[in-house]
């Protein structure tokens, strides 16, 4: 518990001096690049200091020169500060928009592209949706968890449709992520980040062009993300 109040005293510290400093530059210039540099800095930080260790596997498999949607399966609220700063550059999310209402973060979060979704209105989850696929034209990677919420259990959940359409309109790649490790520090429901290893597998992208319909694409990325957990969380 030790570990993870200081990681919250870092985080309530260094809030503040991205408030004061970066956010009115971010304000002046109109570039969020600086200020999403120290958040991705500071997230890092915080996730050392909380006792986390993160190893990245198949990096490699990605060509930078192109956009993806990266897919991965959500245990934990240790899931988006942990995959987030480990992607080798900026990418958008789908957020909770009650997220959106915490002063300065909701504004920086807007200033970032990030997209709020409100998943219990499907026209609102649609008209989400169709904002990320903005996004991604604009030339933004996206970051999607696609169960919608995170597992009880451990155990993969049945995927939302709506990012599957994304990609198929967009015609974006879409890299499957295994995240392991993050249930067992941090399960639904406990406040307390147990130190441990987390591991993020990045499997190769999948091509929406390259299969016959969404529902073919839904079962490429979720068979590759079960690929890589261990049987008992299948």
């Amino acid at each position: 518990m030790i570990r993870t109040l200081a990681a919250g005293l870092f985080y309530a510290a260094m809030i503040p001096l991205g408030a004061l400093v970066f956010f009115p530059w971010t304000l002046l210039t109109g570039k969020i690049d600086v200020l999403y540099r120290f958040g991705m800095n500071v997230t890092r930080a915080g996730v050392r200091i909380a006792g986390v260790r993160v190893e990245t596997r198949g990096l490699d498999r990605l060509d930078l020169g192109r956009n993806y949607i990266f897919m991965a399966n959500h245990a934990s609220n240790a899931d988006p500060p942990i995959l987030i700063p480990a992607l080798p550059r900026r990418t958008s999310v789908l957020v909770k928009k009650e997220l959106f209402r915490i002063p300065l973060l909701g504004r920086a979060m807007l200033m970032a592209s990030l997209v709020p979704i409100d998943r219990r209105n499907k026209e609102a989850a649609i008209a989400s949706v169709r904002k990320a696929a903005d996004v991604i034209r604009s030339g933004l990677d996206m970051t999607v968890f696609p169960e919608g919420t995170r597992t009880r259990d451990g155990r993969l959940l049945p995927f939302k449709k709506g990012p599957f359409h994304m990609a198929m309109e967009t015609g974006t790649p879409i890299v499957p992520v295994t995240i392991l490790g993050t249930y067992e520090i941090q399960p639904k429901g406990r406040l307390r980040v147990a130190p441990g290893t987390v591991t993020l597998v990045f499997h190769e992208p999948v091509d929406p062009r390259d299969v016959a319909d969404r529902d073919a694409l839904i079962a490429r990325v979720r068979a590759a993300i079960t690929s890589a957990l261990p049987e008992e969380r299948r």
